[in-house]
């Protein structure tokens, strides 16, 4: 991504807050894990959609004042003898060329701007990112910051950026789906990878290697989330991560994975013998995922509510589960396939975005529909990510094999 598309996203967002407001982001700091250690660092999303810095304690401030807009950056300074321990810091320059922004500031000097400012009196509402997705989860430092304006500026106005950046980044751009589509080839290479080294008695986890291995050769230095290696019975649990389990014969095993690359994300379900031969019965259920997988994504247009993939993914299902007997009435589905078939897809492998709407242009979107039968053993998903497009839909991943000759013929070769 070059800094236009990071200035043209703080366009698309400055555009839409009130006049006499401030607007302000955090990137974020590692959590500390234990000791003198740290879990790694991961960018607040919202921030490094409109930044594009991927840096620790840097801080953005927007202000608009009677109709003019101005841009500051607070980034992370250090001493040389820390740099020697910790590493090197972002310079000035070289946050101006990645950003686009000019005035580039000392994170320390944050708070006396801040007092400044609001004491001027000249600013009335004041942005934050104000995202909480449960209760009970600690605040974030904007959240504790909300409180302290809230006590010590009684007349600003706090105001949610949450809901506004989630409109935003609900439809992509060009440069997005490339980052997208880059992070699902790569994670193609991966799929091969574990599909070529599968054998029975093997661990998961040391299936799994094989596709950590060869994300990063190929440039992507982290997952895009934990990956779920579920072989036999351990495929009925939708979020199963221990991997810790050893890989029968005659068994399927059903990966969920994705590689990052440059912050955005692919999400992949596959599901595949562990031997390279599907069993006649294991034939039988992929291929009835598969099929509501095929007019699900036959289903995605502009105009289509979210909410209406679900129902033809079931739909499906159900036609075809009622044929081989699995099931007699339509609410047994439930028991054998209890997900939503769909989410978004890009800074975050679980995208920020509304369900309650018509699809449109330019999301980016997951198809994973899948069936699980706990008194067989089985589990299987199949999941490809997909971008709206003016007419339907482009299956970002259809180069990733999926059906049984293919998965079979690959493996076998």
């Amino acid at each position: 991504m070059n800094k236009d598309f990071y200035i043209n996203n703080r366009k698309k967002i400055t555009d839409k807050l009130e006049d006499n407001s401030l607007l302000l982001l955090f990137s974020g700091t590692a959590p500390h894990k234990s000791a003198d250690a740290y879990y790694d660092f991961i960018v607040n999303k919202n921030f490094f959609y409109l930044v594009g810095a991927e840096r620790e304690k840097f801080a953005l401030l927007i202000e608009k004042k009677k109709g003019k807009v101005k841009e500051n950056l607070f980034i992370d300074k250090v001493t040389e003898l820390e740099e020697k321990w910790t590493g090197f810091r972002m310079t000035e320059d070289e946050a101006k060329e990645i950003s686009g922004i000019e005035n580039v500031k000392p994170i320390d000097s944050l708070t006396e701007y801040l007092n400044s400012t609001l004491f001027n009196g000249e600013f009335s509402n004041f942005y934050l990112d104000l995202e909480r997705q449960r209760w009970d989860f600690d605040n974030t430092k904007a959240l504790s910051l909300a409180k302290d304006i809230r006590d010590r500026y009684p007349h600003i106005k706090i105001n949610n950026a949450y809901s506004i950046l989630v409109k935003s980044r609900m439809i992509k751009t060009e440069e997005e789906i490339e980052m997208i589509k880059k992070a699902i080839d790569i994670t193609n290479e991966g799929i091969k990878m574990i599909m070529e080294n599968s054998q029975p008695g093997m661990m998961e986890y040391q299936l799994e290697s094989y596709f950590d291995f060869e994300i990063k050769r190929l440039g992507a230095k982290r997952h895009a989330f934990n990956t779920i290696a579920a072989s036999g019975k351990n495929a009925i649990v939708l979020h199963y991560l221990e991997n810790n389990c050893e890989m029968q014969d005659g068994d399927l095993i059903l990966f969920d994975l994705g590689a990052e690359y440059n912050n955005y994300c692919a999400d992949i379900s596959r599901t595949f013998p562990v031997n390279g031969k599907f069993t006649e019965r294991q034939k039988e259920l992929y291929n009835i995922v598969l099929k509501s997988q095929l007019e699900t994504i036959n289903a995605v247009k502009p105009g289509l509510p979210y909410k209406e993939l679900n129902k033809v993914t079931k739909k499906v299902l159900i036609e075809e589960c009622k044929k081989i007997g699995l099931i007699k009435d339509d609410d047994e589905i439930s028991k054998y396939y209890y997900h939503g078939v769909s989410h978004y897809l890009g800074l975050d492998t679980h995208d920020v975005g509304e369900r309650d709407v018509n699809l449109e242009p330019g999301m980016v979107l997951t198809i994973e529909p899948g069936l699980y039968i706990e008194e067989e053993g089985i589990g299987i998903r199949i999941e490809d990510n997909v971008v709206v497009t003016p007419d339907g839909c482009i299956n970002l991943s259809i180069d990733i094999i999926k059906t049984v000759e293919e998965i079979e013929a690959f493996m076998n070769k």
